[in-house]
């Protein structure tokens, strides 16, 4: 059932005019099953899908030093992809992996471009995904240089609580920029 990714559609379009062109990039996507731990791309390979996640979280990582840091974590009913691997198909400079069980619709490259070309509302819908990703990756620059590790956790927090349970501890301080003992010490100084 596709029923949350068309909601999801929906709301990042925010265009009833455009509405009757969402059954077609609804059609263009097709479903993908990760276990945990499986990659949806290892860095060094190209990215074959961009994808909406309808269950789980996908962790995108990147080895510094020989030891992984967190980069972002994708969320149920939202996108992602290595981005410039899949449009440029060129080797992704990061892993992007199933950090929980996953459920995906999953989109080529060739579907992709043909639907940006000819779905005014995929055009819509992309443009105002990639605004939106902008904003929350200049927001999450700002905070790494401006709030302590402790009001980027109490942030998270707030905006986010059940990350809390769905994703370990050592993914979210890698993903805070911070160590996973300094993140127990917050955590426990919070609770």
């Amino acid at each position: 059932m596709k029923t949350n990714f068309e909601r999801y559609l929906k709301a990042i379009i925010n265009d009833l005019e455009l509405i009757e062109f969402i059954s077609e990039i609804s059609n263009a996507f097709q479903n993908m099953d990760l276990k945990k731990n499986d990659f949806f791309v290892k860095e060094g390979k190209v990215c074959s899908y961009f994808c909406f996640i309808d269950a789980g979280v996908l962790q995108h990582s990147i080895a510094v030093l020989g030891e992984e840091k967190t980069t972002y974590l994708a969320m149920k009913n939202s996108c992602t992809s290595a981005l410039k691997s899949f449009i440029s198909n060129t080797p992704s400079r990061k892993n992007i992996k199933a950090i929980s069980d996953c459920n995906l619709w999953v989109i080529e490259i060739d579907a992709f471009h043909y639907l940006l070309k000819s779905n005014k509302a995929f055009n819509k819908f992309y443009y105002n995904l990639i605004e939106n990703q902008i904003y929350l990756i200049d927001d999450y620059r700002i905070d790494l240089l401006t709030l302590t590790p402790e009001e980027r956790y109490k942030k998270l927090l707030s905006n986010d609580p059940k990350l809390l349970q769905q994703v370990p501890l050592h993914y979210l301080a890698s993903f805070l920029g911070i160590s996973s003992r300094h993140m127990s010490r917050i955590r426990k100084n919070i609770n």
